[in-house]
């Protein structure tokens, strides 16, 4: 059966610049490299996060933004008729943080919104669950991999009941990122299949983000969790997460492949 669910790899939705602190470029740099790349679009989706407490800054405040907006608005006149330009967000939810996280989204004129969730507490210190520097994992896992995997979908169901508006759900099972031995519980399925039901009901896409070719040799969320979702018809858009111009687009060609495999698994 052939998929119905074909995916718009002429778009990348997932891109960041020197702006957020740990990637490398400027935003014309990735701008020339879609160009270069054939695509038609392509999305900014910045970092932004509050109330976190960790040593190394890796989002934008509102001084970084304030040039994200300006020199996106320059860039769009400049490339108006050679590539579609979008400025939006990656949204780190803070659960402890809602209210002022709801504040801050309305605050900008986001073209797209897409939620995460990169940092959780133990005591008065945040972990970045994405991170892969070894002292930070052996905490994380010193903590316990299923009390925090259910946190963090937890934390995503809370969002998106909270959200006025979310565009795209990023990256849905990098919890593992840096794990590969983890395993999601019957618990975090039950979760997942809830925040895929809020998804479907108010029509939030799906990101396929292919920075988990390289480290897991599948995009995240991987072939179970995409099957889930294109039942249940939720539109799914191409992230390569690049965090360097040469990144733009990365693996998007071996998404057509890779979904028609998870579209046809038998669950």
């Amino acid at each position: 059966m052939d998929s119905p669910y074909p995916i718009d790899t002429g778009f990348d939705g997932h891109v960041h610049t020197y702006l957020c602190n740990h990637a490398r470029g400027t935003m014309e740099e990735y701008v020339i490299a879609a160009i270069n790349k054939g695509l038609h679009s392509l999305c900014f989706l910045e970092h932004l996060e509050l109330g976190i407490t960790y040593h190394q800054k890796s989002w934008l405040n509102e001084e970084d933004f304030a040039i994200y907006f300006k020199e996106g608005a320059r860039l769009k006149e400049v490339y108006k008729d050679q590539l579609t330009i979008l400025l939006g967000v990656e949204a780190g939810y803070n659960p402890e943080m809602h209210a002022q996280f709801s504040n801050v989204l309305k605050a900008h004129p986001w073209d797209r919104i897409g939620l995460s969730y990169h940092f959780y507490r133990i005591r008065d210190k945040h972990f970045n669950l994405l991170s892969r520097k070894p002292d930070s994992l052996a905490i994380l896992i010193e903590q316990g991999p299923n009390l925090i995997l259910e946190a963090y979908f937890a934390s995503l169901l809370d969002a998106l009941q909270i959200m006025e508006r979310c565009d795209v759900v990023c990256h849905l099972d990098a919890c593992l990122r840096h794990t590969p031995e983890g395993r999601l519980s019957e618990k975090n399925d039950i979760q997942i299949d809830t925040i895929l039901d809020i998804m479907q009901q108010k029509q939030i896409a799906l990101e396929v983000n292919t920075s988990g070719f390289a480290l897991r040799k599948t995009p995240f969320p991987e072939a179970t969790i995409l099957n889930r979702a294109m039942k249940r018809g939720i539109v799914l858009v191409p992230g390569s997460d690049a965090h360097d111009p040469q990144q733009v687009g990365r693996y998007f060609g071996q998404l057509d492949d890779y979904l028609q495999t998870a579209f046809n698994l038998q669950m």
